[in-house]
């Protein structure tokens, strides 16, 4: 994909936006910006272009291309090995130019450039991540843990003088609503089904309301029926907020990409293929690399 049509602008226009994005400033490319909004007036949420990992000589992506969306949910199949977790770390900036050899361009909306940015500062912006283990307060109760999770000032005396408003308390009620928690509410959440906690990490990333959400195998280890339930809640979720989905089991796949959804196929830390799922599923590259036959 040719950056010059992908993106406004030229480079130093670009770059120019990420640097006052980083820094706080509300103005990119020329223009106001509301603040607090990522600028997606051309479409895509997330952009990666050539993108390239290297660690000790091994490629884990190699010029790896695509984009995401504002508002769409895209599935991300493709075999282990095939450089899916390496992408998500770098977009949230676990890894980074800082940490391995890393070339190509990630960029949030039109001039957030996340690889200036350091991974406190990616998930500011707007991005959440739920890794493929659950993270909960375990001695916590499922309540307590939503209003943990809730975007606020988290510096020591903001915290100590923190009072829950009656926003927040409906914030956490339509989240317990959302995710089917209701009747867990105050119970502690080393408690719950590997489901159910699941679930609430997904309501705790919700609680900070993030505008692109990456979920990493998210139903390794549930039963179909809990598989289901995860399937109704995200697919629950379209219109919120932008989603990428990398996950195996192609039956959650199909219930989240539907007939007409985009999958993208990785292999070899590359793009091997992308369309609906139908097609995917047809294409010898993706049948001979990953499903087989």
């Amino acid at each position: 994909m040719n950056a010059a049509t992908s993106q406004p602008g030229a480079q130093h226009s670009a770059q120019r936006g990420a640097d006052q994005a980083e820094s706080g400033d509300a103005t990119g490319l020329g223009r106001v910006l509301e603040p607090g909004v990522i600028d997606t007036s051309h479409g895509p949420i997330l952009y990666l272009e050539d993108l390239t990992v290297q660690f000790d000589g091994f490629r884990a992506l190699n010029k790896l291309s695509l984009s995401i969306d504002h508002g769409e949910l895209r599935c991300v199949i493709g075999p282990n090995g095939a450089g899916k977790t390496t992408m998500m770390d770098v977009i949230t900036g676990k890894t980074g130019p800082r940490n391995a050899n890393v070339s190509g361009r990630v960029f949030l909306g039109q001039s957030i450039d996340l690889m200036r940015m350091t991974e406190p500062r990616i998930a500011q912006v707007g991005i959440g991540r739920k890794f493929q283990k659950p993270t909960v307060f375990e001695q916590h109760e499922v309540w307590e843990n939503l209003e943990l999770a809730m975007k606020a000032d988290k510096r020591w005396w903001s915290s100590l003088r923190a009072r829950l408003t009656g926003e927040g308390h409906r914030r956490i009620e339509e989240t317990l609503a959302l995710t089917g928690l209701e009747d867990e509410a105050y119970r502690p959440a080393g408690l719950l089904s590997h489901g159910q906690k699941q679930r609430l990490e997904i309501g705790m990333l919700l609680m900070q309301q993030p505008q692109l959400l990456l979920l990493d195998e998210p139903v390794a280890g549930m039963t179909d029926e809990e598989t289901m339930q995860l399937a109704g809640l995200l697919n629950s979720l379209r219109g919120s907020c932008s989603m990428m989905v990398v996950e195996h089991d192609m039956e959650f796949v199909a219930a989240l990409a539907g007939p007409s959804g985009k999958v993208s196929v990785l292999a070899e830390g590359s793009l091997l293929a992308e369309g609906t799922l139908d097609a995917v599923k047809r294409d010898e590259r993706v049948i001979e690399s990953y499903l087989g036959r």
